[in-house]
């Protein structure tokens, strides 16, 4: 029975390391052609630099070969807080036992990496920035406290140069070359259509003969329900009605340079929505409107906070 007893101890402490032999780890350049295509994704959903959302991937998740990216599927070490509702996992970070989200996948955790910065008003700031702006991004994720590495900005920077990720916030894709050269740098191929353009920030298009929400969706990666909420209109909409159309959400406010809007002749709450990327929710607020209050020529209505 003993012997029986340390050939099993045997056994199990060779599985064990032929199973952690077996794990190969991702390389850098692996992991971003592997993931790629979900930050560019959501920067095209919400407007955050596919390369600020590559380079927080790498760093935090190792190239997601960390045990919290392996086993939970969080690739950005977000922790808990107060809001999550989700599954936790716990791992000793700033402190001993610290509560961590767990993700059904990969995408669920770049999703909610990207809800997370829309989300948190310390981050606002951010979303005025160019998009192609990626180290003012990194400053700025730095300053509102993401991580407590004094040297977080710098770290990402690195990473983004290095490997050349800025070109992923040109609307272009990165993929490897199919000569048999052996060179493993990056070539840039252009998917999109139609010119992109930004008003308070917020990505949008300008409307073409023969364009529909379906046919945007498709080439910007969004669902059609997305393009109808970010615009404020119903499903009924016709886009061929429409100047131009927001590919990301409205701003809770308009850019400082612009305070308030006198109404003109002609214009409704929608159209000074859309002149100034600003949700229309957030205009009724600020100028206490209700659902079925309408504006009329010569009223000063307020776009960057509530009136008194």
């Amino acid at each position: 029975m003993k012997h029986l007893l340390t050939l099993t101890i045997i056994v199990c402490s060779m599985s064990a390391v032929l199973t952690a032999q077996s794990y190969r780890k991702n390389t850098t350049p692996e992991y971003i052609d592997q993931y790629k295509d979900l930050a560019v994704k959501e920067m095209k959903r919400v407007g955050i630099p596919a390369s600020i959302t590559m380079a927080q991937g790498i760093l935090e998740s190792g190239n997601g070969n960390s045990t919290l990216a392996r086993k939970s599927n969080n690739h950005f070490g977000i922790k808990c807080h107060s809001d999550w509702k989700g599954k936790r996992v716990y791992h000793d970070d700033d402190a001993k036992g610290e509560c961590f989200r767990k993700y059904k996948s990969v995408y669920e955790s770049y999703i909610d990496h990207s809800e997370f910065l829309v989300n948190k008003k310390r981050y606002a700031s951010l979303f005025e920035l160019k998009i192609t702006d990626y180290k003012s991004w990194a400053k700025g994720l730095k300053k509102a406290g993401y991580a407590t590495d004094p040297k977080y900005a710098h770290r990402l920077i690195d990473i983004i140069e290095k490997n050349k990720l800025y070109l992923l916030d040109e609307d272009k894709y990165w993929k490897k070359p199919t000569s048999n050269s052996g060179d493993d740098n990056f070539v840039i191929t252009t998917y999109n259509t139609h010119v992109v353009d930004y008003n308070n920030g917020i990505k949008y298009i300008r409307v073409e003969e023969g364009d529909s929400f379906e046919s945007v969706s498709e080439e910007f990666g969004l669902r059609p329900w997305e393009l109808y909420h970010y615009n404020d209109l119903p499903k009924s909409a016709n886009m061929q009605e429409q100047r131009y159309i927001y590919i990301q959400g409205k701003k809770g406010k308009a850019h400082k340079k612009h305070v308030y809007h006198v109404v003109k002749d002609g214009e409704d709450l929608h159209y000074i929505s859309q002149k100034y990327g600003v949700k229309m929710s957030k205009l009724r607020k600020f100028n206490r409107l209700s659902d079925t209050d309408k504006i009329k020529r010569g009223d000063k209505l307020n776009l960057r906070k509530k009136k008194k």
